[in-house]
Order: C-alpha cells, then sequence, then structure tokens
C-alpha cells in the first residue's frame, strides 16, 4: 500500500483493474485506491506478471506498508509463487495472532489500560469501555482486533452478541450487590422500586430494528479526514465574519452578451475572476498561517468546493488572476467533474491560497463557511435575488429600481486578517462583481 497521500495512513482497495495472471507494463494501472483526499489510480513502476492479489477489492484501512499484491517476473511461474514472510502483510491475510503474553508493569500505564488482578492489561477504546461497562463483559478472553493490540468497538459489539446468544464463557462475572434489609411492613408501603433506563438496544444487521436502535455508517477516509480537519478548523482557528451585497446586473447582462459569441460562463466563474483580482490588488490577503507566523503567497490559487458521494473536496485552479473568464471556466468545469468521479491528482487538490464555496445553486441566500487550513480566508457565495433600491436619476430625482443582489460572507482567520483588513477585501471585491469590465485590466 503506497502514499498516494501527504496525510495518508491508510487506505481502501476499491477496485482491482487487473486479475491474477495478467500482464503488467510500466505506467499500468494496478487498482484504485480511495487515500483520505480522493479516489487514486495506482499505476505500476515495473513490469511482470501479477501473480496474486492479497488484499481484495472493498477492504478497508489497509496499514500504508501492507502487502497488496506480487508481482513476479514473466517467465516465472506466477501460480506457484510464495508470500514473502519478511514482509508486512494486512491483518486480512496474515497468520493468527498468537495468544498474548503477561505484559510486564510498566512505570506509568496508558490510560487506556485495564487492569484487574491476576489478567492482562487490556488497551480500550473510549467507545468499547463503554460498552463492556454498561453490559458488564470481560475483554481478556477476546483476542483484541485493532491496531496495536486496542480492543476496539467492532470487539466490545461481538462480545456483547455472544453474550445474547448464551454463551457465558466470554462474560465478565457481575458481582451482585449485598441485599438490603428487609423493610418493616410499615416501611414497605413507602418503598417504590425505580430501574435504571434501559440501554438502546443493539440493532443486528439483516433482522428489523427494534424501538430506539440506530444503523452504524461506516466513514470513509475522506469522510474521517473531513471530520478532522473541520473541528481541528473550529477549534483551533478564531474565525471572523463579513458579508456585503453586491449587485451582479452587470455581470449577467455581459454574460448574456458573451452567450451569443458561444461562450458559456457561470456566474461562479466571474466570481473567481473577481476574487482573484482582488488578492492581487490585496495581496495581505493571500497568506496562510503555518502555526507560527504568516506567510504571503507569490500564487494566487484558488480552492471551489465541489460536492461528491464521498463528501467535500477542493480542487484547485491554479494562478486565477493570469486566467481569462472562459479559461477559468473551462478549468473548473474539468476539475469539478473529476472530483466527482474521483479522479482528480493530489496536485490538483493540495495547496491553495484561498478558497469559495457556493450555495447559491441550492437556493441558500447567505451562509457562512469554515476556513481550510491553513488557509486564512474562504468566501461564501449565495444565491442571486431581486430586490428594490432607491436611486437618484440625472436630475437628483429618486425612484426605485429592482436590483439582482447576491450576499457573499467572508470567514476569515483574526490571527492574520484583522477586521479592518476582511472589510477593504469585501468592498474591492464588491467593486470588481459590480463593474466586471476591470477584471479585463488585470
Amino acid at each position: 500500500m503506497p502514499a498516494l497521500s501527504p496525510t495518508m495512513e491508510e487506505g481502501n482497495i476499491v477496485k482491482w483493474l487487473k486479475k491474477e495472471g495478467d500482464t503488467v507494463n510500466v505506467g499500468d494501472a494496478l487498482c484504485e485506491i480511495e487515500t483520505d483526499k480522493a479516489v487514486v489510480t495506482m499505476e505500476s513502476s515495473d513490469e511482470g506478471i501479477l501473480a496474486k492479489i492479497l488484499v481484495e477489492e472493498g477492504s478497508k484501512n489497509v496499514r500504508l506498508g501492507s502487502l497488496i499484491g506480487l508481482l513476479v517476473e514473466e517467465g516465472q511461474d506466477w501460480k506457484q509463487v510464495e508470500i514473502p514472510a519478511d514482509v508486512g502483510v494486512p491483518s486480512s491475510v496474515a497468520s493468527p495472532t498468537p495468544a498474548p503474553t503477561p505484559a510486564a508493569p510498566s512505570v506509568s500505564a496508558p490510560p487506556k489500560l485495564q487492569h484487574q488482578p491476576g489478567k492482562l492489561q487490556v488497551r480500550l477504546s473510549p467507545a468499547a469501555r463503554n460498552i463492556l461497562e454498561t453490559h458488564g463483559l470481560d475483554p481478556s478472553n477476546v483476542t483484541p482486533t485493532g491496531p496495536r493490540g486496542i480492543f476496539t468497538k467492532e470487539d466490545a459489539l461481538k462480545l456483547l452478541q455472544e453474550k445474547q446468544k448464551g454463551k457465558p464463557s466470554e462474560l465478565k462475572p457481575v458481582v451482585s450487590p449485598a441485599p438490603a434489609a428487609v423493610p418493616s411492613p410499615s416501611q414497605a408501603t413507602a418503598v417504590t422500586s425505580y430501574s435504571r433506563p434501559a440501554i438502546p438496544p443493539i440493532s443486528t444487521p439483516g433482522q428489523p430494528a427494534a424501538v430506539g436502535t440506530f444503523t452504524e455508517i461506516p466513514a470513509s477516509n475522506i469522510r474521517r479526514v473531513i471530520a478532522k480537519r473541520l473541528t481541528e478548523s473550529k477549534t483551533t482557528i478564531p474565525h471572523a465574519y463579513a458579508a456585503a451585497d453586491c449587485a451582479i446586473d452587470a455581470v449577467l447582462k455581459l454574460r448574456k452578451e458573451l452567450a451569443k459569441d458561444d461562450i458559456k460562463v457561470s456566474v461562479n466563474d466571474f466570481i473567481i475572476k473577481a476574487t482573484a483580482v482582488t488578492l492581487k490588488q490585496m495581496p495581505d490577503v493571500n497568506v496562510t498561517w503555518d502555526g507560527e507566523a504568516c506567510r504571503r503567497l507569490q500564487s494566487i490559487d484558488i480552492s471551489i468546493a465541489v460536492a461528491t458521494d464521498r463528501g467535500l473536496i477542493t480542487p484547485i485552479i491554479k494562478d486565477a488572476a493570469a486566467k481569462g473568464i472562459k479559461e477559468i471556466a473551462a478549468s473548473a468545469k474539468a476539475l469539478a467533474k473529476k472530483a466527482r468521479d474521483g479522479k482528480l491528482l493530489p496536485e490538483e487538490y493540495q495547496g491553495g491560497s484561498f478558497s469559495i464555496s457556493n450555495l447559491g445553486m441550492f437556493g441558500i441566500s447567505g451562509f457562512t463557511a469554515v476556513i481550510n487550513p491553513p488557509q486564512a480566508c474562504i468566501l461564501a457565495v449565495g444565491r442571486a435575488r431581486p430586490e428594490l433600491r432607491v436611486v437618484e436619476d440625472e436630475e437628483g430625482n429618486e425612484k426605485l429600481e429592482q436590483h439582482q443582489l447576491m450576499t457573499v460572507t467572508l470567514s476569515s482567520d483574526g490571527r492574520v486578517v484583522d477586521d479592518e483588513l476582511a472589510s477593504k477585501f469585501l468592498e474591492t471585491l464588491k467593486a470588481n462583481i459590480e463593474n466586471p469590465m476591470r477584471l479585463a485590466l488585470n
């Protein structure tokens, strides 16, 4: 299992594109691997014959460096290939785990160790500990399946199912409380029994769900990374918000004129271009935070949020300020398609200096977005809506005119973009959007 992204720790085998016995050349696509970012095609760096597939399609959480397949040179008997004993093999194909031996006492035991006199110490995940304590289960008779010998939630649920099926050998004896004193007849009428609230039963796959149960949906690698990064962003970045209403009548008029010449561009393409031009005019906003210092970036690379079946991903339009509207439209369309197909290359979604998230097509008028670290800002774009405004004509008379307004909300990292700078950025962006001819000058 190769590292296909800088933050990848494990991957899922989505599909094998070669089968055992197939000839493989350098550069041939071997399989599709879901990383923590996207689904990436793994290409062969050698030639030969694919002799053995050790990890089947659909396998989850395969650690980096684990053996997933064997390639032999042409002419060798690929059917008689032997699995090397000194190479890391995933747990699904490795030999059974040997029985654990008593652990030596340590000076400071980890907080997740469960220790009972005369029994082995077991490393418990928080979810597993809760299930074991709730149902009075003993994990010492079960071999943990988690990484580094951790007793996981799945191990605890399996143990609970065995208990419900009546396998007492796996259960931890529950000590009954000492019998209470028998109340006198006069006291008996005043004693009321209150039972502890029942824990919702565990749902069983293939059986109708009882009232109060739930179905656990396994999280993909991409979904887990999204959850981790969003939590990191909201807990470590001081978000500040500022909003402005932009009139897009001129953009709509120009877009209509371009359509007559068969040049198809969207309002979002104008927003990307206007944002890039504004960042060029105000380079202090085109920055990232590395934990200790602010870094002003030379290239203006706009990350555009794209919703996919596997979660949100942000492909990047590189050097957007130097591109024209038509070129930006073509790049955005191609990147969005590759993102939804899970075919983005790492260099197409890693990095970026500024993000844009547009929910206008879903009818959202305005919202605040979460900053994508280490970037300092993200622009949330709402839908266009008609509104009446009071304007003055050439003679100074006031009259009502209908305009198409769009709300843009800037989420900024208060450590590097203060309120004044954010306000000036929105003011400049508003002027660029409302006067799209300015974009042709940059």
